[in-house]
């Protein structure tokens, strides 16, 4: 079933109609929650980079020349991320990079549970091994697919409140097609009565004459 415009060219009513009225909000609370996310998990990174790299170390996947490399530009990584979604701007792509960044450190603490590894993510500071009975692997990986729901929600929905998006690429009004369909369903109707008016004044005779019958 298709949305429908009312008379007076007001949105149509409808469970479709609804969520685009408060998809914006619902994503702008993604959107500074996911933001809060990479702000905290990367300041905290950045007060102590070494610690940082020590985390990553922690998980060894990666060779040694790049573990210094990634643990110190990941803190920046996730301050731009999270200074990105505050602005609101490119939020697909940013949600986008974020999921993807979220499935990285998934995997990561995957692999490290699988392989008996004894660490903590260091996902918000600190990292690195810990004894066996202080890891939290299973709480860390659904706390990250909540982060997750959050991007997915953006790239599904990347129009939000209070964004650059909104200001720099202002959306067309939702319901201006439908008024536009009325428009040119009234425009087709006015010619087809031109048409039958030309008709008639040309063959008078094909002109069905109305009044009482004559008997």
């Amino acid at each position: 079933m298709t949305a429908t415009a009312t008379p007076n060219g007001t949105a149509p009513a409808g469970p479709l109609a609804s969520l685009r009225r408060v998809a914006p909000w619902i994503g702008l609370a993604a959107r500074l929650g996911l933001a809060f996310v990479w702000a905290y998990a990367g300041w905290e990174k950045a007060l102590d980079p070494d610690q940082a790299a020590y985390a990553v170390r922690g998980y060894d996947v990666l060779p040694d020349d790049l573990v210094e490399p990634v643990g110190y530009a990941l803190p920046y990584l996730e301050l731009g991320l999270a200074l990105l979604l505050v602005v609101g701007i490119g939020t697909r792509l940013v949600a986008s990079l974020s999921a993807l960044l979220l499935l990285v450190f998934i995997a990561g603490i995957a692999q490290a549970w699988a392989r008996g590894l004894a660490i903590d993510c260091g996902c918000f500071g600190g990292g690195g091994p810990v004894e066996p009975d202080k890891t939290a692997y299973l709480e860390e990986i659904l706390r990250d697919c909540g982060f997750m729901l959050l991007a997915i929600w953006l790239i599904v929905f990347p129009r939000t409140r209070l964004s650059a998006d909104a200001w720099l690429f202002p959306e067309e009004p939702p319901y201006d097609r439908y008024r536009d369909d009325d428009a040119d369903d009234e425009d087709e109707r006015d010619t087809d009565a031109d048409e039958y008016r030309g008709d008639a004044n040309r063959n008078p005779g094909n002109r069905e004459l109305k009044g009482p019958e004559i008997t």
